[in-house]
């Protein structure tokens, strides 16, 4: 199965992604989430320890993660992939972003991270959690 080009930027080492991006993935999980889970099965997220470090980093107390929906291109059919986007939060319970024109983050503020993998296709088979 080949992969077109998506929305987003390669190569991207930082596992991060914009906030117009962010936005869009986050919408379109509340605009499809009603009928989504009736079509997409989509149970868990795997979500490696070196990327969830780099949140970590940031200085957050806490990490928010929310619940997107990416579009793309596989071999010329439309394909959902469901994606787990993860910021910083403060001791005070904020994400730690920053946006003046809702557009695009300031320099200032933290990141949106994404480098997480739905599962399926990336699951544990054999665990409890996992369905069965």
């Amino acid at each position: 199965m080949s992969t077109k080009p998506n929305d987003i930027p390669k190569p991207n080492p930082r596992n991060t992604i914009s906030l117009k991006i962010a936005k869009d993935w986050a919408k379109r999980w509340r605009k499809l989430e009603s009928s989504y889970n009736n079509y997409n099965d989509c149970r868990a997220f795997n979500i490696p320890l070196k990327d969830l470090q780099e949140v970590i980093d940031e200085g957050a107390a806490s990490v928010r993660a929310y619940i997107g929906v990416e579009k793309t291109m596989v071999e010329g059919e439309k394909v959902y992939i469901e994606k787990l986007m993860m910021v910083g939060v403060d001791k005070n319970g904020k994400d730690m972003i920053s946006s003046k024109d809702g557009l695009t983050l300031d320099e200032e503020g933290g990141d949106i991270y994404d480098f997480s993998e739905p599962c399926p296709n990336v699951c544990d088979e054999e665990s409890p959690l996992n369905g069965g």
